[in-house]
């Protein structure tokens, strides 16, 4: 599976800076204002102190392993391979993201990029319950999130390894009860505002609301349905849109997978959703169980 160019993530880019790719491409005016925003967005994540938004983030260190995925690993058949990892327990919060943007102004609704952020961005914070999941809320937005946190967006075999557990069962997809309760919500996501962060029990892995709130953003979304040999195709794209439904469509227990995979490949990073939030993810060399 291969990532997208641009998930060299907002860590990466402190090490650089924008204005610098700017003043290569001719010194225009309307270039060098893109630049200097672009420098101000990233000097936020790169200097600001963490917000202090009350306790710290709590992360849940997963020993990974393998998946068995809708994506094999080598496009035919075999698992992903997970290594270790640390995973954000609770959605960023409405109040968690405000903390963000106090310490990180150049990150707020009308001063971020619009090469960053689309015109919805945030539209829904100021009036939402602080304890519900920030939505509206770009790729970039939620990587720059992340890097105040010394983290990232969780990669798409992580998020799923985590996503296949319930509360008892590292992984309940065989399980038609909770099949069930996945594929109701999955029916009805978007219909009715989201409710608060960690209202329910969390999983196996002691993370919160990995189905029944929102859908989340992952670090490698723009790559899941790249062809594995895209130099020669054109980027041509392993699934549309409407078509994703076509792979492994006779196992329902592929069909929440699929709307995700179907969700995230119509998104552009600027993007964001009224039902679309995100959690973080930290690299880990801990091989110990999670639990």
């Amino acid at each position: 599976m291969k990532a997208p160019i641009f998930a060299l993530s907002v860590v990466v880019a402190c090490s650089v800076t924008a204005s610098g790719a700017a003043s290569n491409s001719g010194g225009a005016v309307q270039q060098r204002n893109v630049g200097a925003r672009l420098d101000a967005a990233l000097a936020d994540v790169c200097t600001a102190p963490r917000p202090a938004a009350g306790a710290a983030a709590e992360y849940r260190a997963i020993a990974g392993g393998p998946l068995r995925s809708v994506l094999p690993a080598d496009g035919v058949a075999a698992d992903a391979q997970v290594a270790p990892y640390q995973l954000r327990s609770r959605l960023v919060t409405n109040r968690e993201f405000k903390a963000f943007l106090q310490a990180s102004p150049s990150w707020q609704r009308g001063q971020a990029p619009a090469l960053f952020t689309a015109p919805g961005y945030l539209s829904a914070i100021d009036n939402a319950d602080d304890e519900a999941p920030v939505i509206q809320v770009s790729w970039y937005a939620a990587q720059a999130y992340c890097a105040s946190e010394n983290a990232r967006l969780p990669r798409w075999y992580e998020w799923e390894f985590a996503a296949k557990a319930d509360a008892t069962q590292a992984d309940a997809r065989d399980d038609d009860a909770w099949l069930s309760n996945i594929l109701r919500w999955y029916a009805d996501a978007g219909k009715t505002p989201s409710g608060r962060v960690a209202s329910t029990p969390a999983n196996y892995y002691g993370v919160h609301d990995m189905h029944g709130l929102v859908w989340e953003w992952v670090e490698d979304y723009s790559g899941l349905f790249v062809n594995a040999d895209s130099r020669s195709s054109g980027e041509k794209k392993q699934l549309d849109y409407c078509g994703g439904a076509a792979v492994s469509l006779q196992d329902r227990r592929n069909y929440a997978v699929l709307m995700r995979l179907a969700l995230l490949s119509a998104m552009e990073a600027r993007q964001g959703g009224a039902n679309l939030g995100f959690r973080c993810a930290r690299d880990s060399t801990d091989q110990g169980a999670s639990k």
